[in-house]
């Protein structure tokens, strides 16, 4: 399928590995070129000559912490005119909630709701003007599934959805639209951060860990990452126009639950 999008621009953050260097791949597949995102120069340049190679897409490396204001400003200022932006940055650590204090809330919301929040608010007029956005937001299936120890990532992330849905009826009739990806247990460094954690909570080996990430997913596997960006760039088609505001779990049919 022609997604309809080839020479369209994206802004791709936190893109120099696991789910947003997935999402990336999948869009320069389909012939967008890209700004990619990350911290560490060296492996953000790597990255982006793989794509470039891979693909034949223009691909610019710019390195950037979502979480400071000034270093958003400027990887906004690398592409303004992006026609795709696909908000991602790593989630916040697992923990008792007794052992959050102001700081670990205040790096929370910063990372996962006002980092996306303001990548939106720089980009969002433009594509407005233009008559053409995409907006993915790489959010948690905590969003619709809290459990206690990820109480940080959950709070900030249903922050940004209820955001993202209170704007995008605004921005639909633009031909701009606003959705949620909800990864659960996608085989990402991530998942092996979590499965340190196990470890050190249930005093469990390292194949114990992962034999619980596995068991707890109903399709008995733990996801690729090509799987949820092969989402994301569907949502980012000409085909998508018509879905804006959802949020599309991808976790191998786990939700229990009916919306």
């Amino acid at each position: 399928m022609d997604l309809g999008i080839r020479g369209r621009k994206a802004i791709v953050c936190a893109s120099s590995q696991g789910l947003g260097e997935a999402c990336a791949r999948a869009l320069a597949r389909e012939g967008v070129s890209l700004v990619v995102n990350g911290r560490d120069e060296a492996k953000l340049a790597a990255i982006a000559a793989s794509i470039a190679e891979e693909s034949g897409v223009s691909v610019k490396p710019v390195a950037a912490d979502l979480n400071d204001q000034a270093e958003r400003e400027r990887l906004i200022d690398s592409c303004p005119d992006a026609d795709i932006l696909v908000n991602n940055n790593a989630g916040p650590p697992p923990g008792n909630f007794l052992d959050m204090d102001h700081a670990k809330w205040l790096e929370a919301l910063e990372a996962n709701l006002l980092a996306p929040a303001m990548m939106i608010r720089g980009l969002l007029p433009g594509m407005q003007e233009r008559g053409f956005g995409r907006i993915v937001n790489i959010t948690s299936a905590m969003v619709k599934t809290p459990v206690g120890l990820m109480a940080l990532s959950t709070t900030a992330r249903t922050g940004l959805t209820a955001l993202c849905k209170s704007i995008s009826k605004g921005a639909a009739k633009h031909n701009v639209t606003i959705n949620n990806l909800l990864p659960e247990r996608i085989d990402t460094p991530r998942q092996e951060q979590m499965a340190q954690v196990a470890m050190k909570i249930g005093g469990i080996t390292y194949e114990e860990a992962r034999r619980q990430q596995v068991d707890s997913i109903a399709a008995g596997r733990l996801g690729l990452p090509g799987e949820l960006a092969d989402a994301c760039a569907f949502l980012c088609s000409v085909q998508a126009s018509f879905i804006s505001g959802q949020n599309l779990q991808i976790d191998g049919g786990s939700y229990d639950g009916l919306i």
